[in-house]
């Protein structure tokens, strides 16, 4: 989903402060408030007390100490940085599961229809910023806006431990002041080329226009500029280069649900995803459930099949035996969102076909039929009787559904 379709500011941009730094600081109370330098060769980080001086990173060590001559010096300590990462992100995960992690301390968040569970996704970028602090010690920033691109941009100049919201329609108020280095792509050669024909902000090179820019930086690297500096950016948040699981979730509200709703939210899942994972030509050997409860508490629970599949049969028994499994948690705490995952996919040509379960055959020519009549006639052409006259029929929004 792209801005232009994207109605509110829901992709997070969350960035952990001078991350190594920030967990020495952490981990060694009087480094606190103090310049601290990690690696003595090149500087792998810099505390925000250091930066203030001017130290970057990379940058030689010997340089950075000549700046701030009473920096303190740590080693590295890449297992701490590795374990506070892996905390970091199970956050991330239990927030939203669609998460695109960029490195070890940033990564996007999709929230995009959390808001009746959880809240605005400034609320949900506060709780992520309390979380992080309370249950991992750090301090994150986190830019709020329509698209991938302004979020970064906005965790940037919300730095250092802030949260910046860039409201739908102010795209272009926040970025056109902003200096040129701000882009993506703008590196020190292209915002010199720039500085040297008079361009400064990113509002300048708007009004320069796409044909004036390519002839100055090239024709790929001017597109790419002028459409940013248009605030277009259409990339979704792309959970995993390689496409290993296909899901979908739904939220519940805070309503008590009887357990014969639960399991129809549950069957319309099912139909959806075997739908989407015929037409991507993969099978599944893996079946996830994941349940969110009142107390915000999560589970999930997983399920490896024998053989993989792409067949609806099968997938539907394997997830109604693990929210049967659940079930007992679900009467405890009650349940505002499930979601289902297909998980450990392979390309549908890419294994061995086995013997028909249950009548397979039928099973494959009855979802490949309704396949074909939803995909003519709309999804509520054919559907289950278990989801007649439901509040969360077939055609009720899927809040979020990730690759």
């Amino acid at each position: 989903m792209g801005m232009e379709q994207r109605t509110e500011a829901s992709i997070l941009h969350a960035d952990l402060d001078s991350f190594y730094a920030s967990v020495e600081q952490r981990d060694h109370p009087w480094l606190r408030g103090r310049p601290v330098l990690v690696g003595s060769g090149v500087v792998l980080a810099a505390s925000y007390e250091a930066k203030a001086k001017g130290v970057r990173s990379p940058m030689p060590h010997r340089e950075a100490l000549a700046l701030a001559p009473f920096a303190i010096t740590m080693p590295p300590r890449f297992e701490a940085y590795m374990e506070a990462s892996k905390r970091v992100f199970a956050i991330f995960r239990d927030i939203t599961p669609l998460v695109e992690g960029l490195s070890v301390d940033e990564a996007f968040l999709d929230v995009g229809g959390l808001r009746h569970i959880d809240g605005t996704p400034v609320r949900i970028a506060q709780r992520l910023r309390e979380r992080v602090k309370a249950e991992v010690g750090l301090p994150i920033t986190v830019g709020v806006a329509r698209s991938k691109f302004l979020a970064k941009v906005a965790s940037q100049v919300g730095k250092p431990d802030g949260l910046l919201e860039v409201p739908p329609g102010t795209e272009l108020q926040f970025l056109h002041p902003l200096p040129v280095r701000r882009l993506w792509g703008v590196g020190p050669k292209t915002e010199a080329r720039l500085h040297d024909a008079g361009i400064t902000t990113v509002g300048q090179m708007a009004e320069l226009g796409e044909h004036r820019l390519a002839a100055l930086l090239g024709r790929g690297t001017g597109r790419h500029l002028y459409a940013l500096a248009l605030a277009h950016d259409p990339r979704r948040v792309d959970t995993g280069r390689r496409r290993k699981s296909i899901g979908a979730q739904r939220a519940l509200g805070r309503r008590v649900r009887s357990e014969a709703e639960i399991e129809a939210v549950l069957l319309a899942i099912v139909d959806r995803l075997g739908e989407r994972v015929r037409a991507a030509g993969r099978v599944a050997r893996t079946v996830e459930l994941r349940l969110r409860f009142d107390d915000f508490t999560a589970v999930t629970r997983s399920r490896s099949l024998r053989e993989p599949t792409d067949l609806t049969a099968i997938v539907l028994a394997t997830a109604r035996a693990l929210l049967e499994e659940a079930m007992p948690l679900i009467r405890e705490r009650g349940c505002t969102l499930i979601g289902l995952s297909l998980a450990n996919l392979e390309n549908h040509g890419a294994v061995q076909l086995t013997l028909p379960f249950d009548g397979g055959e039928h099973d494959a020519d009855l979802d490949l039929a309704l396949d074909a009549l939803r995909g003519r006639f709309g999804r509520a052409a054919v559907t289950r009787g278990a989801l007649l006259h439901r509040p969360l029929g077939p055609d009720a929004p899927i809040l979020a559904e990730q690759d």
